[in-house]
């Protein structure tokens, strides 16, 4: 217990020995580091916590930026993968948003209680698979296999070949609707 304060003793001491100034350039520095580091914290939590609270596009509400049939959406991607990809898609997550007609092929729900409509014509090797809400699930009541319908929402994957599988995948329409006109 005694070599505690014996060895404190001689640490303070040291201190009194040193040159002040040096202490006081120490303690600058050390203020400066702790004033940056906790007004970066504020400056981060600021941010992530306005990123967070952001609100989400209003796909129903918007305006479509391309109207086309599930055939033709399906035959560009197969076509040119990378062009088609490079005019729907958009790697910050704001991709363009699309009203696709075509015949419903297959209606059935996920998981997550959402319907999902499959557009696809007899002839085509993929179709698209529109996943609706849970707000918009309501709205395909009345909806047929066989019916010609236009659906509105965003497109996240476009169609292509899985060569491993050796099967077509569907362009991926998320946040779907039904258009009525």
């Amino acid at each position: 217990m005694m070599m505690k304060y014996v060895r404190n003793y001689f640490f303070i001491d040291y201190l009194f020995k040193l040159d002040n100034s040096k202490i006081m350039k120490k303690r600058k520095v050390l203020k400066t580091i702790a004033i940056i580091g906790v007004a970066g914290l504020l400056i981060g939590g600021g941010t992530g916590l306005y990123m967070f609270n952001k609100p989400h596009r209003d796909i129903l509400s918007a305006k479509a930026d391309y109207s086309l049939t599930s055939s033709a959406i399906v035959a560009e991607y197969l076509s040119d993968n990378k062009a088609a990809n490079e005019k729907y898609l958009a790697a910050d997550g704001d991709s363009k948003i699309l009203e696709i007609t075509g015949e419903v092929h297959k209606i059935s729900e996920n998981y997550n209680g959402q319907k999902v409509v499959l557009l696809k014509s007899e002839s085509d090797k993929a179709g698209v698979s529109a996943t609706f809400t849970e707000e918009t699930n309501k709205n395909l009541a009345g909806t047929e296999v066989g019916q010609i319908v236009t659906i509105k929402g965003v497109i996240r994957l476009g169609a292509s070949y899985d060569e491993d599988l050796e099967l077509y995948e569907n362009v991926i329409i998320e946040k779907s609707d039904l258009v009525t006109r």
